[in-house]
């Protein structure tokens, strides 16, 4: 039985943690986090993801049972026998600058205990030329070559989260390694998962930016589509149906306009592209890349102007109303609320309305201005915000919700949750 360790037990690690013991591996993930290795242990997790009809929380209970997954808190805890290292540990980017202290330390710890033959597989998101320039020579300390002692790789990490084990399954691999037997190596591995076509490419470097650009295309896309929907709203046309229409042309795929960029991948993208362009002198040349990320950041202040702009027209200030807002994950349907626009609207209005409460049942997170019940969150309420569709949300009786909210409320919805009839149907105004 093929022995593995998945280092990071986030939204990629579990997953991917699982998918390979599904497929009859014994894996070890890893996780600093204690807490969270402690309750994955016990069978609990709060990711929504499925695979063939079964929760990620029935898997993880039969392959925790099954003996062929445990989570652990250090890797050099981890047995002799683990031969392949597969690497989800994120980056994070605060204020712009790029934060390697967590995966430096999962390099350090490698490093180790490598031993001959083993296999290294980066899959976090990185600055390109990262992998040979900054995590190949730490894991080197250990005495052992790269490419010619232990096999190093770098595959990127295509998923959509939600869509996990399929796309594990299902996503096309990219993979770049030190050497061609080391990108074998990693393939050999990551098809045991994988049953779409692999691509080798020529570098290393190739991957890591081919990763990058694939998020920061969709950052520019969508930055594209929001500055049409602010057109179209101004025309009074429905921004959703312009680009549905536009979408009909076989060779358009214009992506949707919302609350604004959040999760781990988009907003980050162009940050992993800055460090190597100021050390190439080309930074001016990302200017479309860096000029869509600053118009993505500037959508929650937008939102909120757009809400005092209709208090005002009702003759009310912000200061002195009560703002609800429904979802505070960073996409519908999931419990990801990193780097999440309805939370930083949400703390936006909590500076300057009244009040501001918020629901949403699907994300974990304690806020202080967060309600468990939605009923509570829309009392007396001057405006609702829709940011963020989640299942349970379809169930609520919105005419109980329209009588719990003033009678000159109006609501404003960013994901189309509504149809205008509906809403028309519990006279409230509708945007």
């Amino acid at each position: 039985m093929k022995e593995i360790s998945v280092i990071g037990l986030g939204f990629i690690g579990l997953p991917l943690s699982l998918s390979f013991a599904m497929n009859e591996a014994k894996v070890y993930g890893v996780d600093v986090n204690k807490e969270l290795v402690n309750e994955i242990n016990q069978g609990h997790t709060h990711h929504k993801e499925s695979f063939n009809s079964l929760s990620i929380q029935t898997i993880l209970n039969d392959q925790i049972r099954n003996e062929r997954f445990s989570a652990l808190t250090s890797i050099l805890d981890l047995p002799e026998s683990v031969d392949t290292y597969i690497i989800t540990v994120g980056i994070p980017v605060k204020d712009g600058q790029l934060v390697t202290g967590p995966i430096e330390s999962v390099a350090v710890d490698l490093s180790k205990r490598l031993k001959k033959g083993d296999t290294v597989i980066l899959r976090s998101t990185v600055v390109p030329g990262f992998t040979n320039e900054f995590f190949k020579p730490i894991l080197e300390l250990s005495g052992l070559k790269a490419g010619e002692d232990f096999h190093l790789a770098y595959a990127s990490e295509r998923i959509a989260e939600g869509k996990a084990f399929k796309e594990f399954v299902d996503m096309p691999l990219v993979i770049g390694g030190v050497t061609r037997e080391d990108a074998e190596k990693a393939r050999e591995a990551l098809t045991i998962v994988t049953k779409a076509e692999t691509h080798i490419a020529s570098a290393i470097e190739v991957v890591e930016m081919s990763k990058v650009i694939e998020n920061a295309q969709r950052d520019v896309n969508i930055a594209m589509v929001q500055q049409y929907a602010t057109m179209a709203r101004h025309l009074g046309i429905d921004p959703r149906e312009l680009i549905q229409m536009a979408n009909t042309h076989t060779r358009v795929n214009l992506l949707t306009p919302g609350p604004g960029v959040g999760g781990y991948c988009l907003p980050n993208a162009f940050h992993y592209l800055v460090p190597k362009a100021k050390e190439l002198g080309i930074l001016n040349e990302l200017s479309i890349s860096q000029e869509a990320r600053q118009y993505n950041d500037s959508i929650p202040n937008k939102i909120v102007r757009i809400v005092e702009d209709k208090l005002k027209e009702l003759g009310k200030n912000l200061s002195d109303s009560k703002v609800a807002i429904f979802g505070l994950a960073m996409k519908d349907f999931s419990n990801d609320d990193r780097i999440s626009p309805p939370v930083y609207i949400s703390e936006l209005f909590v500076e300057k309305a009244k009040e501001t409460r918020a629901y949403d049942p699907a994300v974990p997170t304690k806020y202080l201005f967060k309600d468990d019940s939605a009923y509570d969150a829309v009392k007396d309420a001057d405006a609702l915000l829709i940011l963020c569709e989640q299942e349970e949300m379809s169930s609520l009786d919105f005419k109980k919700i329209r009588k719990l909210m003033k009678k000159d409320a109006f609501v404003l919805d960013t994901k189309h949750f509504f149809k205008r009839v509906c809403m028309e149907d519990i006279n409230i105004y509708y945007f």
